[in-house]
């Protein structure tokens, strides 16, 4: 998995398909690019051949000396054992909107199954069936993506609105806020039950908002039929939060920002400047992180969205930042636990799509199959596979 492979993306669908057909995976942890080792068989060679993925086939003797190698105290490398196929969820509309997901399209073009599911699924209990949730550009808050300024003649907004509400009445709730933020209480119970949470763009603050906001009402007439409540930012609750505190509302309906959790309207960073660094984590005694930012490059090309990036001044103490731009403090990928479950926030809508705008066409991945921006979404694919261990520090 490091620089001599043809087809990283689509390695990680090879390696769910095996783990599919009840064979066991070593994830060789910053071993050539964090690569995979299962025992060889025709049928995985075969597989490999047709999806175009680069790979060598070794020696037993080879196999032990690679273990020893990565056994050894002075190197940072370990070995995790990847023992199951996790069962994967994406919470998103059945009705298309003129954008993509960035998560979607990469689960389709690595070929690895998923289950879509929307509010009255989550409401009617089906997310403990899953190990996996993705959330998908999605506004918790009950402001439909703060759309309104610029898109609420649109046909494709009306639609929105008016199949929010619809749901919203049939699921019992009187406003399209208060049934969002019964989804995102069922979505917070998943991760504290075990489940794995991840989230891109505005599926991250808006949904930490809307925990912070449980009871107070932060929408305006246009959203909800109502004004927002005057004290609404004093009245916020940051312990309901996963990942942000001290965050500041934007309550202007029409700017499209929520609050100032996202850096995206007062960065200054130049797009040739634009970029991440991963940091490092010991694979032996931080393996959480280590497995997360698995990559063939440590510093990635940032790209943009609705939620760019994350405010370094309202991320919590407690959060793992695993990828940052220290010039412009902000952090772009974060990571963090819940209960017994974890989850991680990744900033920006797609990582081969700087500007990403309501109407571009989707990204074409057989044009970018050794992304690493797109590496670290399907690091958290595998990621609920792994045979857990305890992180030492």
């Amino acid at each position: 998995m490091d620089e001599d492979q043809k087809n990283h993306l689509k390695a990680y669908g090879l390696t769910y398909w095996v783990l599919k057909n009840q064979q066991e995976v070593n994830w060789l942890l910053n071993y050539r690019g964090g690569s995979f080792l299962t025992t060889y068989n025709t049928s995985v060679e075969k597989e490999l051949k047709i999806r175009g993925i680069s790979y060598e086939v070794i020696a037993d003797a080879k196999v032990t000396a690679i273990f020893t190698e990565i056994s050894n105290p002075e190197v940072n490398m370990d070995i995790v054992k990847l023992e199951k196929t996790p069962k994967i969820a994406v919470y998103t509309p059945k009705s298309k909107l003129p954008w993509d997901d960035a998560v979607t399209m990469v689960l389709t073009y690595a070929e690895i199954p998923y289950d879509i599911i929307y509010d009255e699924e989550v409401l009617n209990g089906k997310l403990p069936e899953y190990d996996w949730l993705h959330l998908h550009h999605e506004d918790f808050t009950g402001q439909y993506g703060r759309f309104w300024a610029n898109y609420r003649m649109a046909s494709w907004y009306r639609d929105d609105v008016q199949q929010q509400e619809t749901t919203a009445k049939k699921m019992g709730f009187k406003k399209v806020s208060q049934m969002k933020l019964a989804v995102a209480t069922k979505i917070r119970d998943f991760c504290s039950g075990g489940g794995f949470l991840f989230a891109m763009c505005s599926g991250t603050d808006s949904y930490d908002i809307a925990l912070a906001a449980a009871g107070t009402d932060i929408c305006e007439s246009m959203f909800d039929g109502d004004p927002s409540d005057p004290q609404a930012q004093q009245k916020l609750n940051f312990n309901n939060t996963f990942a942000f505190h001290n965050f500041l509302l934007d309550l202007n309906p029409s700017n499209y920002e929520f609050s100032n959790i996202d850096a995206t309207s007062f960065r200054n960073v130049e797009r040739t400047r634009d970029f991440f660094t991963l940091f490092d984590f010991s694979a032996k005694w931080d393996v959480v992180p280590a497995m997360l930012t698995q990559n063939h490059e440590k510093v990635i090309k940032g790209f943009m969205g609705q939620t760019t990036s994350f405010n370094n001044k309202t991320i919590k103490p407690d959060v793992l930042v695993m990828g940052e731009l220290k010039a412009a403090n902000e952090a772009r990928y974060i990571h963090g636990q819940f209960g017994k479950g974890q989850w991680t926030f990744y900033g920006g809508h797609d990582p081969e799509d700087y500007q990403h705008i309501v109407g571009d066409p989707p990204t074409d991945l057989n044009l970018y199959p050794n992304s690493p921006g797109y590496r670290l979404i399907l690091n958290n694919i595998l990621f609920p596979a792994a045979k857990k261990k305890k992180q030492k520090t």
